[in-house]
């Protein structure tokens, strides 16, 4: 009896022990798992903008957070705010740790220019308040402004006298100037991401060209601009120039780039002027005055005419696939499609909806695909201190917000200057933004969008 109460207990004491060592051998360490979460929802930003990254954790334990940039370590909260200063590929790290171990999740972020993206005003210069020369006012799309932005990123420099027009091809911005001068003379190239001066031409081009206008570029080497003359295509490799024949009397105003050509407008017609060419490669006519050329979002092209009219033309083959004679519903008269003296052209679009306002207040859109023109809004009714439009209506390609120029009238004394943003809802127009004070003679809005 004594004997199977020994192996009884023996029995348990063993069981007991092979318990034991199955509890110790079935238990698993827990690290964390943790993922790295964009709250903007993009792993690309700004210059001097923020993105925020947030530490999704997964873990039973308590767990701290380290987060790195490039290695160094930067916070340890759970929120991460990254603000860069430089241009760059970044490695943003996030370990999270507790007493079983640590996860790493790492996102490389693009950090791309300032003013990649985003809104220009260009300015002529107010020369009876002190200005030497012209100037860019930027919108980020987070409606951040920055006044004089060449001059801010460029020590002060001013671009030259009277600028009318730019334009943006292979990360360049060139920016031409009627009447030259300052650092920026005749024809500035600037970095189109951070503003930088790259090339200034004014002694290369004193004698070719008489108060260039308006600018288009082919190519690094074949960059052409508008002027009293014609156009003229600018080699800055050899510094030469050489005149376009058939471009006489080439209107004042934006010429349009599509399917690798320029399109120019001249009186009653088009002007198609093609990359190593000497003279005009084509002309397409129209019945009444041109008074506006743009690129259309299909690559062709659209043309307002003086008469009224809007037309769809084919950029490849020049054929007119159709025009629409438009009918405005108040009663305004087919001046708002008139060939003025405005700098840019009498329409702007967004897909195939486009915009007019002419030299006035009022914003008219035409939907082309439906041949309907409706009445938008009158600026004076919705922004205060309207009183000159200066220059033409501008509608943004992507959020499809139309911006309004105006001044509150002319010279030193008169302060008042608006930038203004209209979004056209189901419930009516609204005013999205208005900047005051930031322009000086607008001759221009440009979307960095229309260059792409």
């Amino acid at each position: 009896m004594k004997q199977k109460v020994f192996y009884f207990l023996s029995a348990l004491c063993l069981a007991g022990a092979f318990a034991s060592c199955s509890e110790e051998e079935t238990y698993v360490p827990q690290p964390p798992v943790a993922s790295i979460e964009s709250l903007e929802g993009t792993l690309s930003v700004a210059q001097e903008d923020t993105l925020h990254f947030k530490a999704n954790v997964s873990s039973i334990l308590d767990s701290e957070f380290h987060w790195s940039l490039n290695g160094e370590e930067v916070s340890t909260d759970s929120v991460y705010a990254f603000i860069p200063t430089e241009m760059g590929k970044y490695q943003v790290s996030l370990t999270a740790s507790n007493v079983d171990g640590e996860f790493t999740d790492t996102k490389e972020v693009e950090v791309y220019g300032k003013y990649k993206y985003g809104t220009f005003i260009l300015n002529e210069g107010a020369v009876l308040m002190g200005a030497k020369g012209g100037s860019l006012t930027f919108i980020s799309p987070k409606g951040v402004v920055t006044n004089k932005a060449f001059q801010l990123e460029n020590n002060g420099a001013w671009l030259g006298s009277v600028p009318q027009d730019l334009f943006i091809r292979n990360n360049k911005m060139y920016i031409v100037s009627q009447n030259g001068g300052n650092e920026g003379g005749f024809l500035t190239v600037v970095n189109a991401e951070t503003l930088k001066l790259e090339a200034a031409y004014q002694d290369e081009l004193n004698g070719k060209v008489s108060w260039p206008t308006h600018v288009a570029v082919l190519g690094d080497d074949d960059i052409y601009m508008r002027d009293n003359s014609g156009i003229s295509v600018f080699h800055p490799s050899t510094g030469e120039a050489t005149f376009i024949k058939g471009t006489e009397g080439a209107r004042k105003n934006t010429m349009a780039v599509a399917d690798g050509k320029i399109f120019a407008s001249s009186r009653k017609n088009v002007l198609v002027i093609e990359q190593g060419n000497d003279s005009i490669s084509a002309t397409i006519t129209f019945s009444n005055n041109v008074s506006g050329v743009i690129k259309s979002s299909d690559g062709n092209i659209w043309v307002s005419t003086a008469d009224g009219s809007i037309s769809k033309v084919c950029s490849k083959s020049y054929a007119i696939f159709q025009t629409n004679k438009l009918q405005f519903p108040d009663g305004a008269s087919s001046s708002v499609l008139a060939a003025s003296f405005a700098a840019a052209p009498s329409i702007t679009a967004k897909g195939d909806t486009l915009y007019m306002s002419g030299l006035q207040s009022k914003i008219y859109r035409h939907v082309f695909s439906t041949n309907t023109t409706n009445f938008m809004v009158d600026a004076k009714n919705m922004v205060e201190n309207v009183g000159i439009i200066y220059n033409t209506c501008a509608v943004h390609p992507v959020t499809g917000e139309v911006v309004l120029n105006s001044i509150q009238g002319y010279g030193a004394g008169v302060a008042v200057n608006n930038i203004s943003f209209f979004a056209f809802t189901d419930e009516g127009p609204v005013v999205s933004a208005n900047y005051e004070n930031y322009t000086e003679y607008p001759a221009g809005t440009f979307f960095t969008y229309n260059f792409e």
